[in-house]
C-alpha cells in the first residue's frame, strides 16, 4: 500500500510540474488587433419594410465578396432609452488592418451596395476605431 501511495504522488507531482511547466512555456496568445468599422443607419420614413430588407440582404452579402472583410455583426436598435435619433441599422464590420479596409472601401461590390441603400438612406454615420482589450 505505501509503495502505492508513493507511486500515485509523484505521478500526480510529474502531472502537475508538467502542466504548470507548459503554461508558462507556451503562455496564451493574444488576439490580434482588429480595426472596427461601425456603420449606423437612418432611413426615410418611405422606405417599406422590403426595401430595407433588400438593403439588410445587400451588406449581407458583403463579406461573401470582399475576402478583407474578417468578420460582420448587425442588427437594428432595441435600446429603450430613445438616443438613436432615428438609426435603426447597426453594420459592425472588422478588418485586419488599414489595407484591408483600403480595399473595401471603394471595391466594386461595396460601391453596388451603396447604389441598393442610396434610395432609401436618409443619413448616415460611420465610426471607425481599433479595439482595445
Amino acid at each position: 500500500m505505501r509503495k502505492f501511495l508513493l507511486t500515485a504522488l509523484l505521478t500526480v507531482f510529474t502531472l502537475s510540474v508538467t502542466v504548470v511547466a507548459s503554461t508558462t512555456d507556451n503562455p496564451p496568445k493574444k488576439a490580434a488587433r482588429m480595426l472596427r468599422h461601425a456603420v449606423l443607419f437612418k432611413f426615410k420614413d418611405s422606405a417599406s419594410p422590403a426595401d430595407i430588407k433588400k438593403v439588410e440582404d445587400a451588406f449581407r452579402a458583403l463579406p461573401s465578396q470582399i475576402p478583407e472583410i474578417k468578420g460582420l455583426e448587425w442588427g437594428t436598435n432595441n435600446s429603450p432609452e430613445n438616443l438613436n435619433q432615428g438609426f435603426s441599422h447597426l453594420f459592425f464590420v472588422s478588418f485586419e488592418s488599414e489595407a484591408g479596409r483600403a480595399v473595401y472601401l471603394p471595391h466594386p461590390a461595396h460601391k453596388a451596395f451603396g447604389k441598393v441603400l442610396g434610395p432609401y438612406l436618409d443619413k448616415v454615420l460611420v465610426v471607425d476605431y481599433w479595439a482595445e482589450k
